[in-house]
C-alpha cells in the first residue's frame, strides 16, 4: 500500500535523557517566537516502566509494519538509550525527509488516576499549509482509527479525542502534516497494564499502523 510514501515516527523521550540534564534542559527553538528545553524525561507508570520505552516499543511495530506495506519508514531516533534528539531536531528530521505524514507518538502522565483516553493533538492555528487541513485531516484520520478500534477518547484533555495545540515544538516547526498522539494516561491502572504488556502496545500500534495507512490511502 501507498509505495513512494514516507512516513516519519517520532517515538517520545529517549532512554538516556534522564542521566543527562543539561543536554535535554539547554534550550531550543520551539515556533511561535518560544523556547522550550530541548526534551524531557517523560512519564512512567506507577510501576516504573517508562514512556520512553512504551514510545520506541509501539514506533518499531507500526514502522516495520508499514515497511512491509512498501512504505519508506524514518525514526527520529533509533534506540532507546540515547538522548534526544531535542524537539527542533525532531521537527527538522520530518521536514528533511520530506514526509507524507509524522506521528509522534507519546504517553501521558495525568496525576489524576481516574484521567483515561487517548487524545491527538495537532497545531493551531496553523503557521503553514501543511500544519492546515493535511494534520488536520491525519489528526481526524488517527483519532477515528483509535476510536474505532474501542480505544477511548480522553476525559480530560482536548475535545472528542483532539486537542489543537500552540506550544508543542514539533508541531510548530513541522512543514509535514503532523501530529501527536498522547496513547493514554500511564497512571490509570488499566492504561498502564495495557501499555506494559506485549500484547497491548501490539494493540495501539495496529490501530496506528491503519489510521496512518488509512491517511496514506485518501491523501
Amino acid at each position: 500500500m501507498s509505495p513512494g510514501k514516507v512516513v516519519v515516527l517520532d517515538p517520545g523521550h529517549n532512554g538516556g535523557n534522564a542521566q543527562n540534564p543539561q543536554e535535554i534542559n539547554r534550550k531550543v527553538p520551539a515556533g511561535r517566537g518560544q523556547t522550550k528545553p530541548c526534551n524531557t524525561t517523560g512519564t512512567s507508570t506507577n510501576a516504573g516502566y517508562p514512556e520512553h520505552a512504551f514510545t520506541f516499543a509501539v514506533a518499531q511495530e507500526v514502522g516495520k509494519a508499514l515497511a512491509a506495506k512498501g512504505i519508506k519508514v524514518v525514526y527520529t531516533r533509533s534506540d532507546d538509550t540515547g538522548v534526544g534528539p531535542c524537539v527542533d531536531k525532531r521537527a527538522e528530521i520530518g521536514n528533511e525527509a520530506e514526509a507524507d505524514a509524522v506521528v509522534s507518538i507519546h504517553a501521558d502522565g495525568s496525576t489524576s488516576a481516574s484521567a483515561h483516553g487517548f487524545h491527538v493533538a495537532y497545531s493551531a492555528p496553523p503557521l503553514n499549509a501543511a500544519q492546515g487541513e493535511p494534520s488536520s485531516k491525519l489528526a481526524r484520520t488517527v483519532r477515528d482509527t483509535l476510536r474505532g478500534d474501542g480505544f477511548a477518547t480522553s476525559t480530560y484533555i482536548g475535545s472528542a479525542g483532539l486537542s489543537a495545540r500552540s506550544d508543542l515544538a514539533g508541531l510548530n516547526l513541522s512543514t509535514r502534516p503532523t501530529v501527536l498522539v498522547e496513547c493514554g494516561n500511564m497512571r490509570n491502572a488499566e492504561e498502564a497494564a495495557q501499555m506494559s504488556s506485549a500484547s497491548g502496545r501490539g494493540k495501539y500500534a495496529e490501530a496506528i499502523t491503519q489510521a496512518i495507512e488509512a491517511y496514506l490511502g485518501a491523501s
